[in-house]
Parts: C-alpha cells; sequence; structure tokens
C-alpha cells in the first residue's frame, strides 16, 4: 500500500530542507527524499579523507540565508553558526599582493600602490554596486510575476514588481540596463586601470560561469555577489558555518525534524506519479509508493521533468524550455588537508585577514579571459584561476589541531568533461594550480597531506548538479527573474497540478539562501487554501429544517 503524506519533497538538499521545515510548521504530514546518504545537497560536509577533516564538498561560504529564515526556524538553537569571512587577499608572483579590508582608509592605501586613480575610483565604484545591489536583492527573494499574462492577478503582481522599483530613476534605470547586459570587462576596465584590480573584479565576475569576463552579461554576476546579509546589516558579506556547509544543512534538518517533517537518506525517486494532469506521489527506485497530493521537486529541471516525469504530461513549449535550458559548467572543486598554513612571500606569518579571506589567484583581467577562452577551445586552462578559503582558521571542529583544510573553487575545463571522467586531465590541471599556489607561497605543495578533486562530472554524478553549475543554471538574462527555468512557470508551479519546484534552477535559486524552499511553500499554502474555498463552494447549501 501507498504510504500517504501531504507534501513528499524530492531532494535533500538546503531548499527541501527548508521548505520540509515550513510545511511541517504550518501541521502538513511532510516527508523529504533524498538519493544520497547523507541530506544537504551541495551544502553538505564530508570526510574524504577520513573522521580527522571535515570538508565541504561543493558550496563553501553562507552569505543569502535570511535572518528572518534563521529566525523563524530557530536555526541557532539547532546550530546555526557564522564566522564572519575576512576581505579577498591577492598575493602576486612579483612578491606584491592586494588586499580588499572593509576599513574605507586601509583599502585605499592598499589600492594605491597599483594605482592612485583606482584608489580614488573604489569607494564611488563599492557605493555604485551596493545601490544596485539593493534594488536587485529584493527582485531575487520574490516569486517574480508572469510578465505578459493579462490574467487579473498576474497584473496585479505586475504591478508589485512596478512597486518594488518605484525608487529607479532615470539614471538607475540605465545603470540597471548596463549591468544587465554588459561584459564585466566594460565595467571594470572603464573605472580601474591595474591589472591588480581588474584581476580581482573579474573573477568575482565569473565564479560558477562559463563565460569569461569579456562575455556580454557578466557584469550582472558582480552585483550577484554583493546581494547578501549575515544579519548584521552589511550587504555582500560572507561566511563560515561551524561544521562547514553541512552544518547549514543540519542545522535546518534538525529544525524539519522538531516539526514533524520525515527525512529519509538513501531514498532516490525513480519516478513522479501523475494522474489526470494531477500528481499524485512519487515511486522510489526500490518500488515503494509515495502517496502525497502535493509534490515539490528540488532537483535539477532537467532531472524533474525529462527523466522523473513523462514527457507526454507536459506542455511542448514547457520541454522544450527545459531541453534548453544552460547550465554548463568549467569549474574544478579541490579541497585540501593542510598540515600547516600556507605562508606568503608578500605577507608573511599568520594574519586572520589573510588566511581567514578570500585567497585569489588571479593576475589579470586579460588572463582570465585566455583562461576562459582555452576551455572554451577544448583545452583545460593552462593558468587557472581560483578562490580559495581555508574555514578552518577559525572554526577548530573542521581539522586536528595545528592542521587545516582549504577550499580551492576553480576554473575552468571543457564543460563538455560532464560527460566523462577525465581523471589524468584534472590531475595535471590541479598540478599547474598548486605550481601557481607555491610561486605565491613557497612550501605550499609539500605542506598538502591529500587533496580531493571534483571535476563536472564527479559534480554532475555524485550531487545532481547537471553541468556541474553551481546555481544549476547559467546567469544569463536568457534565464533570469521570470525566464527561469521555463516561460510562464517562475512561480514555482509547473504545468501538472500539485507539482512544484524549488531548486537552486529556480529564480531566487543560486547560492544557500533558502529562498526557493521557502517562497515554494508560501505557493503552495496559498494554492491549498484556494482549493479549500473551492470545494465548500461545490458543497450542496443545506436546506432549512421544515416549519423553520
Amino acid at each position: 500500500m501507498p504510504q500517504d503524506y501531504d507534501v513528499a519533497i524530492v531532494g535533500g538538499g538546503h531548499n527541501g530542507l527548508v521548505a520540509a521545515a515550513y510545511l511541517a510548521r504550518a501541521g502538513l504530514r511532510t516527508v523529504v527524499l533524498e538519493r544520497r546518504h547523507v541530506l544537504g545537497g551541495a551544502a553538505v560536509s564530508e570526510h574524504p579523507f577520513g573522521p580527522d577533516f571535515t570538508v565541504t564538498s561543493l558550496s563553501y561560504v553562507v552569505s543569502w540565508l535570511p535572518p528572518s529564515l534563521v529566525r523563524d526556524l530557530d536555526l541557532v538553537r539547532h546550530g546555526y553558526h557564522v564566522y564572519p569571512q575576512g576581505p579577498y587577499f591577492a598575493p602576486r608572483v612579483d612578491g606584491r599582493h592586494l588586499q580588499l579590508p572593509d576599513d574605507k582608509a586601509a583599502r585605499r592605501e592598499q589600492i594605491a600602490t597599483f594605482s592612485a586613480k583606482d584608489a580614488d575610483a573604489v569607494e564611488r565604484w563599492d557605493e555604485w554596486m551596493d545601490g544596485l545591489g539593493k534594488v536587485l536583492g529584493p527582485l531575487i527573494s520574490d516569486i517574480p510575476p508572469k510578465l505578459g499574462s493579462h490574467r487579473p492577478a498576474d497584473l496585479a503582481r505586475q504591478a508589485l514588481l512596478l512597486r518594488r522599483l518605484k525608487d529607479v530613476d532615470e539614471r538607475k534605470a540605465v545603470d540597471l540596463t548596463r549591468l544587465l547586459t554588459s561584459s564585466a570587462a566594460d565595467l571594470i576596465e572603464d573605472v580601474f586601470e591595474s591589472d591588480a584590480m581588474r584581476g580581482v573584479l573579474s573573477v568575482s565576475a565569473v565564479i560558477g560561469s562559463w563565460a569569461g569576463p569579456r562575455t556580454p552579461g557578466t557584469a550582472y554576476v558582480i552585483a550577484h555577489h554583493h546581494i547578501g546579509d549575515l544579519g548584521d546589516g552589511r550587504i555582500g558579506a560572507w561566511g563560515f558555518p561551524r561544521g562547514g556547509m553541512g552544518g547549514v544543512s543540519q542545522a535546518i534538518a534538525s529544525a524539519a525534524r522538531s516539526f514533524g517533517a520525515e527525512l529519509r537518506t538513501e531514498a532516490p525517486v525513480a519516478r513522479i506519479s501523475t494522474r489526470g494532469g494531477e500528481t499524485t506521489g512519487v515511486v522510489l527506485e526500490d518500488g515503494t509508493e509515495i502517496a502525497a497530493s502535493t509534490v515539490i521537486t528540488t532537483a535539477h529541471p532537467q532531472i524533474s521533468f525529462l527523466r522523473l516525469l513523462d514527457r507526454a504530461d507536459l506542455p511542448d513549449g514547457f520541454v522544450e524550455d527545459i531541453e534548453r535550458y544552460k547550465s554548463r559548467s568549467g569549474t574544478v572543486k579541490i579541497n585540501v588537508a593542510l598540515d600547516r598554513l600556507p605562508e606568503f612571500t608578500s605577507r608573511p606569518g599568520f594574519d586572520p585577514s589573510v588566511h581567514g579571506g578570500t585567497i585569489v589567484l588571479a593576475e589579470s583581467l586579460d588572463e582570465v579571459e585566455t583562461s576562459f577562452q582555452e576551455a572554451a577551445a577544448g583545452r583545460a586552462s593552462t593558468l587557472p584561476f581560483a578562490d580559495i578559503c581555508i574555514p578552518s582558521v577559525f572554526d577548530p571542529t573542521l581539522a586536528p589541531e595545528g592542521k587545516h583544510v582549504m577550499s580551492m573553487f576553480t576554473q575552468w575545463v571543457p564543460h563538455t568533461w560532464n560527460k566523462h571522467r577525465h581523471d589524468h586531465e584534472l590531475e595535471l590541471y590541479a598540478d599547474r594550480l598548486f605550481a601557481r599556489m607555491e610561486a605565491v607561497a613557497p612550501g605550499f605543495t609539500d605542506s598538502v597531506l591529500h587533496r580531493q578533486i571534483l571535476g563536472p562530472y564527479d559534480i554532475e554524478h555524485e550531487y545532481g548538479i547537471v553541468g556541474g553549475n553551481i546555481f544549476h543554471g547559467e546567469l544569463t538574462m536568457g534565464q533570469m527573474f521570470h525566464a527561469r527555468p521555463a516561460a510562464g512557470y517562475a512561480d514555482l508551479r509547473t504545468p501538472v497540478r500539485g507539482l512544484y519546484q524549488a531548486g537552486s534552477a529556480t529564480h531566487g535559486g543560486g547560492g544557500v539562501t533558502g529562498v526557493p524552499g521557502r517562497n515554494v511553500v508560501h505557493q503552495v499554502l496559498a494554492d491549498r487554501k484556494r482549493a479549500q474555498w473551492r470545494d465548500r463552494a461545490r458543497l450542496p447549501q443545506r436546506r432549512p429544517a421544515s416549519g423553520s
């Protein structure tokens, strides 16, 4: 007999867990079905080097998890804690470095060693980016209206969008247009002249993307990284969660269980069941049937709609949109266990603002662009760039005393490497990256105890992220806001009644935000309430008793 629930959630990543917590809190019988042996999806802490070292396999910092969500689910009580991340630190092979501390005077002084013009420009740049981020931030947390729809309810939501934009004047409207359509290079090179500044900013523009800094549309990705809040009001703030990113997922999972949600691991879903255009539940790979009038999928859309559903149950236009949906990536994530911290030629000794910040290996914008062009031509980058963090500087639970774990988020290899293993080529790629690190921190290679290399194939086949794209889709104008992941369905509903989507491929996804998981609950509860009203309206009216 089928096991009965109100809601079945496909995927136990952080968005699925957020949805489960809110739904269970609302009193709905909710079950989460996770394919892997551990909850968390891309926000998961694992032990590839044995029990002594805890690494965050894929995602590695938290920024966008809304403070209101943390409060709603009482995550602090369930173990959620974030150590604020330090500033950018970019060591260079000529023995110099660029650091971008929060203190404005110190930041100006750092930049001035490379360019007085850049030092004068940086404060205006930050204010400009933060201003645009404040406009875009609320839009990312909203459920987009159905632009182009003439239905009264949709027109009302479109009017609400205009209210969101009421403070956008003519100047800001032009700035937003430039931001959404220009290449990062167009913006960066207009403002900054030094290779040091251009290199660091170009990494922010392309991280996680299948695009170089000269690709139109990459300017937006810079602003994307200016949108964030750790709860202390700082826009663009980032931090390391205690216990790695799995600490975030485990806190949400604990909250969900406290509200009564059931969370299952090693429970892969084989198909989403439908009848007459409505979902009836799911069937697991072992044949177990889960009956549920509401199903929420957090899987990549090409998994959800092209593998778990019969395409005949979906409109042709929708299927075509999903087939065309782009989530290419050339990302390689390298996790490292170290027996000591790296010592940089340009900044010897331990400094928490250096070792506890973001270490960027990128000498110039042109170098980053060349790396992308090599991968686009089918070759792994000769000089891959890296975004590096050492969270064990703050969190002693991640490694034995005196030892450390390092996360190296790197690009690029050909995006087609998601189809087959390329272990030997990835080892050579990692060797080249380690040589870059050795050039600015002599002795680094000797300090490495273990390394784990996760290329596009591993990211897709082990973690279910098609193409290995961390945003579950390319951040281009054709795949943003009301167009993500398909025309007419950015509101988290789908063509199948009772089936919803809440993964990182939805609008508001990308990054560990929990926003899709929270937003889908609003849709589910609103739709259930409307259905209850319709059912009451259909009930026959009781006739008054005779003689009354």
